[in-house]
Order: C-alpha cells, then structure tokens, then sequence
C-alpha cells in the first residue's frame, strides 16, 4: 500500500505525559485508492479514531476504533455484498522484542529462528509511528474473507460416470462412509 497517503507521527516528538489524539477520515479519492489497492468494488465510509500513549518508559500503545462500509462480491453469486465492519485496534510498538523464555532462544542446531509470542499485536518500534498504515492494515484483516448475499445458496451438482450412483453433499459428509458401511453389512447377514 505504498501509493496512499500516510500520516507518521514522529516518536520524539510525542508527549510522554498524555495521549496524542487522532481521527483519519479519508475522502472520496482516496478511498477509491484504498478499496482499489484492497481488491474490493467499494469503500463508502472509513473512519480510524484513537490515541497513541506512553506505555512504560520506552514502548508505546495505539488504541483506536476502525469503522467501514464495504462493498465486496459475494462467493456465491458475484453480486455486490455491502459489509460494515465496526473493530477495536490496539497496537504496542515496543523498543525490544521480549525474550519469551527458553523456546525463544537460538541453539546452534536450529539455525531456523525463534518462536515469535502468539500477541500479533506487538511490533518493534521504529522512529515513527503511522496511523493511517494501522488503518489500511486493521482494514485488510478486517475484511469478510467470504462474503455472502443474504439468499445466495450453491446448487448441488452431481458428476458421474454413466451407469454409477453420484456422490452427494452427503456423502462427503464423516459418517457417511460408516453408514454406507453399515447398510453393506445388513444385506449380507440378511441374505
């Protein structure tokens, strides 16, 4: 997303004693850049408001809330599905990664790297930290990976060879095997 606008803070300049306050809420060009850069038809409304605090001595802690309107194609049937996404967003920039134990650290034999901690909102603090690159992130993970229209439903389609049962919907199911199994094994001790 390097093509849109950012909006850096420098982390020098930034009050340690209170929260550095913002509200990105971008216009009509650029969100057609975003929804482009995202791949989806459409980004009504965006909004990304919150603040940027000191957390300890070296680390800081952005906090915001994230509001869009999308307009995404539906998995289905390829028509229009507008989504509002409504996220918290937090974000700890600090000035080192922690050691996170005995796991984390490197041996000779395992050249490979260290286990990252499960927290993905941790990140290392840099000179600057950019709002407006945690909203365009924030967005993207946002998304709805499959969108669906309300009445989009998939027809089952049944291919075959000429002369043999097609497999259904249900077949695939686990159990289905067993029960098929199952009903096998009732004809022979039947016969």
């Amino acid at each position: 997303m390097n093509n849109l606008p950012t909006q850096p803070l420098r982390v020098a300049d930034l009050p340690t004693k209170k929260a550095t306050r913002f509200e990105l809420v971008p216009e009509q060009v650029t969100l057609r850049a975003i929804a482009s850069e995202l791949g989806i038809q459409g980004l009504r409304k965006l909004r990304f408001k919150g603040e940027i605090s000191a957390d300890g001595k070296r680390d800081w802690r952005l906090t915001a809330q994230l509001g869009a309107t999308v307009t995404q194609p539906c998995v289905v049937t390829l028509e229009p599905v507008t989504t509002r996404i409504e996220e918290p967003v937090e974000r700890r920039f600090v000035a080192e990664i922690p050691d996170f134990g005995p796991s984390a650290k490197k041996s000779d034999e395992d050249e490979d790297g260290i286990e990252m901690p499960e927290d993905d909102n941790t990140e290392l603090l840099g000179s600057h930290i950019d709002p407006a690159s945690v909203m365009l992130e924030a967005l993207s993970l946002a998304l709805p990976l499959y969108p669906r229209a309300e009445d989009a439903a998939l027809d089952e389609t049944n291919f075959t060879e000429p002369g043999k049962d097609a497999m259904t919907d249900e077949d695939t199911k686990p159990f289905a095997g067993l029960a098929a199994l199952r009903d096998q094994l009732g004809k022979k001790d039947g016969e």
